[in-house]
């Protein structure tokens, strides 16, 4: 029978711990700026208590898995990197333990990497990649350095980063771009993100197209306000076409996002020609860390 599960996504900057039922069910849920680089030598069995003791006081039985940066050589113990092509059981298998005392020990899950001409590599994203349950498709995980991932036959074959999020900072707050940015508008941003899905088309590039937040502002075609959302846009679409130049134009994405990150990315795929199926994060990471611990525990 399945038991009740402690599971942490623990990342560099935050961690989200859930306590999930024996069906699934979100029982408890805490998220807290804890990430790994506000752990000490040593002290992850005192932050895991932070984290999580009284879930695991409410469910003494309950198995305890960690996903994310958590099982990086920076983290608690390295978990290291399983290559692609990967299955749910070989991501399974590849997992190491770590003893909170001297009764307990936690799962700790690996990575993945993945060597198509440059070495790339992820953690965490292949937990949610899991619980999509895809046997075939590809999936689009927005963020700092998005992942886009090609599942065959069950397996997580090929994955590629995109850093679009940490390059739309630099562009907006560090470059000459942003200088005449100014707070958008509900119009500005609509307006400006209409114009960098459709500057991501034309011919150029991103390092021709971007130098449009400057100038066009100057010729006063373009608002202050249109200047960030038309950044973002413009990325996001650049995305996109790397991302199908990488792995063939699908007519179906699996999106894993909420929040601002849906509606950006959803209505850029939308805008090209693309159908988007939803899932929220949580939702994808409590079912991959469950689908991943029944391995474990099966």
């Amino acid at each position: 029978m399945p038991k009740p599960l402690i599971a942490l996504d623990w990342g560099t900057t935050r961690a989200r711990a859930f306590l999930i039922s024996e069906t699934g069910a979100v029982l408890q849920r805490r998220i807290a700026d804890q990430g790994i680089q506000s752990v000490p030598a040593g002290g992850y069995p005192a932050a895991f208590e932070t984290l999580a003791g009284d879930f695991r006081r409410a469910a003494p039985d309950a198995a305890i898995v960690l996903a994310g940066m958590v099982g990086s050589r920076n983290g608690w113990i390295e978990a290291p990197y399983v290559a692609c092509p990967a299955s749910p059981d070989e991501i399974a298998a590849a997992s190491i333990r770590a003893a909170l005392d001297d009764h307990t020990t936690a799962t700790i899950l690996p990575g993945l990497s993945c060597d198509e001409g440059a070495f790339d590599v992820m953690r965490g994203e292949e937990t949610l990649i899991v619980g999509l349950g895809l046997e075939n498709g590809i999936a689009c995980l927005p963020g700092t350095h998005s992942k886009w991932a090609e599942i065959r036959d069950g397996r997580i074959v090929r994955f590629a980063s995109f850093m679009t999020g940490e390059v739309y900072g630099l562009l907006r707050n560090g470059s000459i771009l942003g200088r005449l940015a100014e707070e958008p508008s509900g119009e500005d941003a609509s307006n400006g993100a209409t114009r960098g899905r459709a500057g991501a088309q034309r011919a150029g590039g991103l390092l021709n197209t971007a130098f449009a937040a400057r100038t066009e502002v100057l010729a006063g075609r373009m608002r202050g306000g249109e200047v960030g959302p038309y950044l973002s846009a413009l990325l996001v679409g650049q995305e996109i076409l790397g991302a199908q130049s990488l792995f063939g134009r699908r007519e179906e994405i699996h999106l894993v996002a909420d929040g601002a990150l849906a509606e950006s990315y959803g209505a850029a795929l939308e805008a090209a020609g693309l159908t988007v199926r939803l899932t929220t994060p949580e939702d994808a990471f409590v079912a991959g860390i469950r689908r991943l611990a029944d391995v474990l525990t099966g």
